[in-house]
């Protein structure tokens, strides 16, 4: 009605083909439902309108309203996008009217909608009522609230269902009641915003939970709301059919009206929940006992989303030939691309893993799917070109003609990853890589000298031949310091100055340098790390057996009279080297059939001497 401009009053009716799925009020003051034919409408309404829905014609792109529609089956797909939209918006127009932190709101349908107002309550009461908000009663939390100081409520136009048998309105109001009275007051006020920007009326119930919330919404329409009062549960639901309540109205209600022969939720109140459980099993039957007593537990779920696409069509008559079913999977594409970029596809919030493509020929169905590649954008061509894959798939296995129906659906939503970036994204380009690449040659040119490091220092005890040998002190240098620098640190060891005392270590064949530090500067450069063993002395003092550096002729001879005294001490080492001996004075082995004799009572050699223990 909004769409078409026509007035409230106006009899109004929603047609696809033949039939009629939606009858305004005005149309139903004339005793229309939706099981008449649009002929029988025309004969109780006269100035009745019969708008068909939106529609998908074959090879378009786009879909549309179409006078003719009806008269095309054939060619024609219903579209639900107009339907879609408006949803869209009317939960956008609720999300505003509500306070962006203290929301929680579920969609449950194209046009029906869970709102849990707790938060907001709760936030309105304390500013209210600033009493509640101290200390329990005496300290004491199992201690009641004082009632509340208002003795009556205005409920204004709302329509209240009445208490309960036991309960009378001259009682005065309890907390729940002014919960349920500031719920009533948000929902008016989200009708009303509603009505105002989107020019759309609406019906509400309040009350404690979903299930009692959504018969309430029903009970009085159009644009009204409903209150069903803590104390009112019971009176409203007993003259109530069990099958209107959510979950009850299937194959399930039909098996407890069977069982026990009533559809009224009065005559199931006095069953004992263990009769229940007998004849529903002990889930189902549990759950039917508190449902029928007010008592859901389920929760508002602000984050539902959709776990699959789907797009079908029935043929009547059937196609035939590949080329009808290519321009049916353009329609099919194009339906749910529409419906992946109000999902966020293109923003990458959230895209579908798989494809599937169902066929039915005759009883005979055939499917196959694929995967929707994860890597590349998601776009109508690219959806196109997958679904015409598995078109070819089934037509290669035969025995696909006349098709009575095709189907196309996308799954496995799950959430784009957000922050990722491409290789660009890592390269540097035009003027800032000019900057930056000018930028680094000067840094390499200030990083080229070597930083002078500490020498490490490591002692080793002056054991061995070499405690045998004086050597004097030398120096060791890297290239940076020169010749000079080393003559004049191995001249002198004044105050201020690093000295170096250089010993050579006997614990291998060939002799390593180790530096102990025995005096350090504070205004001496500390010298490189560069190792001497690799690195020949410019003053020409140097080892041809080690390529120690050394400091002067006669330190060079030294040197070398340590080698020669080391070949001779390897030379002797065989011959030398003592046996270990062990004594077995009074100790027997066990096993042995007599004493051995002592490892060290065995014959000397020259150079050795016998010792005589105890």
């Amino acid at each position: 009605m909004v769409r078409l401009g026509v007035a409230e009053d106006q009899p109004l009716a929603v047609q696809q083909w033949q039939g009629l799925i939606a009858i305004n009020y005005p149309a139903r003051k004339f005793g229309l439902n939706r099981h008449v034919t649009i002929t029988e409408a025309k004969k109780q309404c006269p100035n009745i309108i019969c708008q068909h829905v939106a529609t998908w014609k074959e090879g378009d792109a786009k879909w549309d309203y179409h006078d003719d529609a009806f008269q095309n089956i054939a060619t024609h797909k219903v579209s639900l996008d107009p339907y879609r939209l408006e949803s869209r918006r009317i939960l956008a127009c609720i999300k505003e009217t509500l306070p962006a932190d203290l929301q929680k709101v579920e969609k449950a349908s194209v046009d029906e909608v869970f709102m849990d107002l707790s938060a907001q309550v709760h936030s309105i009461l304390l500013e209210r009522y600033p009493e509640i908000s101290g200390p329990a009663p005496y300290d004491d939390p199992t201690e009641y609230l004082p009632l509340p100081p208002s003795t009556a409520l205005d409920w204004q136009a709302d329509a209240l269902i009445d208490l309960d048998v036991e309960e009378t309105e001259d009682d005065d109001p309890d907390w729940d009641d002014v919960a349920i009275l500031i719920g009533s007051e948000i929902v008016r006020n989200v009708r009303a915003a509603v009505r105002e920007k989107l020019k759309y009326t609406c019906s509400g119930g309040v009350a404690q939970n979903k299930m009692l919330a959504k018969l309430g919404s029903a009970h009085k329409k159009p644009n009204q709301q409903t209150i069903v009062r803590n104390r009112a549960v019971q009176q409203f639901l007993s003259d109530l059919k069990f099958t209107k309540i959510r979950g009850l109205g299937g194959k399930l209600g039909e098996q407890i009206t069977s069982s026990f022969n009533t559809d009224n939720v009065k005559d199931l109140l006095p069953i004992p929940i263990e009769q229940l459980k007998q004849k529903l099993g002990d889930d189902t039957g549990t759950w039917v006992y508190q449902i029928i007593r007010g008592n859901d537990a389920s929760e508002v779920n602000s984050r539902t989303q959709i776990k699959s696409m789907l797009s079908a069509k029935s043929f009547r008559p059937t196609i035939n030939t590949p080329e009808q079913a290519t321009r049916w999977l353009r329609i099919f594409v194009s339906d749910i691309y529409s419906r992946l970029v109000e999902e966020g596809v293109l923003e990458n919030k959230r895209r579908p893993k798989t494809m599937n493509l169902h066929h039915r020929q005759g009883g005979q169905t055939k499917s196959r799917q694929a995967p929707i590649p994860s890597g590349k954008k998601i776009d109508e061509a690219g959806l196109f070109e997958i679904a015409t894959n598995l078109l070819g798939q089934i037509i290669l296995e035969g025995k696909v003609w006349p098709c009575a129906n095709l189907s196309l659906a996308v799954a496995g939503f799950e959430d784009g990853i957000a922050g990722n970036m491409g290789i660009g994204a890592f390269l540097i380009k035009g003027d800032e890589a000019k900057v930056l690449n000018s930028h680094t040659r000067d840094v390499s040119v200030v990083e080229s000298t070597p930083h002078r490091a500490e020498k490490r220092r490591r002692l080793v005890p002056t054991s061995g031949i070499g405690r045998f040998f004086k050597t004097e002190s030398t120096e060791e240098h890297d290239d940076e310091f020169g010749a000079q620098a080393s003559l004049d640190m191995s001249s002198s060891a004044s105050p201020g100055h690093q000295t170096l005392d250089v010993r050579y270590a006997d614990t291998t064949s060939r002799p390593s340098l180790v530096q102990e530090a025995s005096t350090v500067g504070k205004h001496l450069p500390k010298l490189g790390t560069a190792s001497v063993l690799k690195q020949k002395d410019i003053t020409g003092y140097t080892c041809d057996r080690c390529m120690a550096a050394l400091g002067s002729a006669a330190a060079l001879q030294s040197h070398q009279d340590w080698h020669f005294a080391k070949d001779l001490e390897e030379e002797d080492r065989p011959r030398t080297t003592a046996k270990p001996f062990t004594t077995t004075q009074n100790k027997k082995v066990s096993g042995a059939s007599g004493k051995k004799k002592a490892l060290g009572s065995s014959k000397t050699e020259k150079g050795q001497s016998k010792l005589t223990f105890g």
